[in-house]
């Protein structure tokens, strides 16, 4: 029999994804998945049926709770084009009363539409936009809108180096702007563009629990101690997100820093001219690279090959946006040559077949993780115990030290 609630719990705010919470859904959830792969929109409606499985099993009163447990928690939306290339948004039933979440996926080049008579893939401007034009359908009917989008558009022009624009503060902005009250993304190029929306709800999390566990079930022999591992930042943009990964496993952190021609300037950037390792001996070590996405991948390879000169045993690569724009022949023949062990990235933006067919490839699963975030935020609980994944990840750790001796 399940334990009775207590209002005056002084736990009654904290999310708890294994068990009972005391605050109450704020409406219906509706799902829109905009753009996203089918796999992981089906995924992530599962894992929300599960856990509203749970609710129900233990407090039985919850099942007469109306639109809690649903089969399907998705509501259809249709953006079509004119031949034009012009846009609408088309939402298939209605979403009166109900606590929204869009999930955007800015990145899918899956998505193609006919132009003039031409096939063209839909850029991440037009996913935007057409996330735009579904939150001015919504708007004025839903109780809540709530956007999940990933990859955060524009997140990598997240500051002004010249006379440019700021697309993603101007972007949040904007959002915010049309009714969104919150806004999940991962792992932000730069965490400190939520400066542009100092009272807004915007979350940046970690993928750094997703991406550990993927880890240590997939890599065996892996010696997660100073003697054997080092954590290595690509570059000194990426240096927090290492030092975070460092600090888990508790070994030796390296950075590579880019020597820069102040004097030219290409597209607002000066120009690189070569790079610097800073850091002890890595000869005989697993070397794990940290970024937040690969979009060539000529960073990393350039890294994982300097590495390998060095004398590093093995070579990882943990990223959270596997974008590959270009470059997966660069890397098949990288993992041939020992360059390269394996890499790591969610599934949180769309992964082109040839990507998952690479043996060198390994995918985080993110989408019970997104479903447990959708459950929180419907109960507007702490997002705390989710978001800082620390203690997870400490537990996560010692099991698999104890279990590998």
């Amino acid at each position: 029999m399940a334990a009775p609630r207590h209002e005056d719990d002084k736990n009654y705010y904290i999310y708890n994804q294994y068990g009972d919470n005391t605050m109450k859904p704020i409406g219906p959830i509706g799902l829109i998945a905009h753009n996203l792969a089918s796999d992981f929109s089906d995924s992530v409606n599962f894992f929300l049926r599960n856990r509203r499985a749970i609710y129900v099993n233990n407090l039985l009163e919850l099942a007469a709770t109306p639109g809690f447990m649903r089969s399907d928690y998705r509501i259809a939306v249709n953006t079509p084009r004119f031949t034009s290339g012009e846009g609408k948004a088309i939402i298939s039933q209605t979403v009166r009363g109900h606590d929204l979440f869009i999930i955007t996926d800015v990145l899918n080049r899956s998505s193609t539409y006919t132009r003039f008579s031409q096939e063209t893939e839909m850029s991440p401007d037009e996913h935007y936009q057409d996330l735009i034009r579904i939150i001015l359908a919504v708007t004025g009917h839903a109780r809540r809108i709530n956007v999940i989008m990933p990859y955060l558009y524009e997140g990598r022009q997240y500051r002004r180096n010249a006379r440019e624009s700021l697309d993603c503060a101007a972007m949040l902005k904007y959002l915010f702007s049309l009714g969104v009250q919150n806004l999940i993304t991962f792992d932000a190029h730069d965490g400190r563009v939520a400066n542009a929306v100092p009272r807004m709800g915007f979350e940046n999390i970690q993928s750094a629990y997703q991406i550990i566990e993927s880890m240590i079930h997939v890599i065996d022999d892996l010696r997660l101690d100073k003697e054997h591992f080092m954590v290595i930042s690509p570059d000194e943009t990426g240096l927090s997100r290492a030092m975070y990964y460092a600090s888990m496993f508790e070994v030796p952190l390296g950075t590579f820093y880019r020597k820069r021609n102040y004097q030219v300037n290409v597209d607002g950037n000066y120009q690189v001219v070569g790079q610097a390792f800073l850091g002890d001996d890595v000869r005989g070590l697993d070397c794990l690279i940290i970024d937040d996405m690969i979009v060539t991948g000529q960073t990393v390879l350039r890294v994982a090959s300097d590495l390998k000169s060095r004398g590093a045993r093995r070579v990882f690569v943990a990223v959270t946006f596997a974008q590959f724009t270009s470059g997966i022949d660069a890397f098949h023949q990288a993992h041939a040559e020992g360059i390269i062990d394996r890499i790591f990235s969610t599934n949180l933006i769309y992964r082109p077949p040839e990507l998952l067919a690479a043996p060198w490839f390994v995918e985080a699963d993110a989408s019970r993780f997104v479903a447990l975030l959708i459950d929180a935020i419907n109960h507007d609980a702490s997002l705390s115990k989710l978001v800082t994944p620390t203690e997870k990840i400490q537990k996560l750790l010692d099991y698999y030290r104890r279990r590998n001796g």
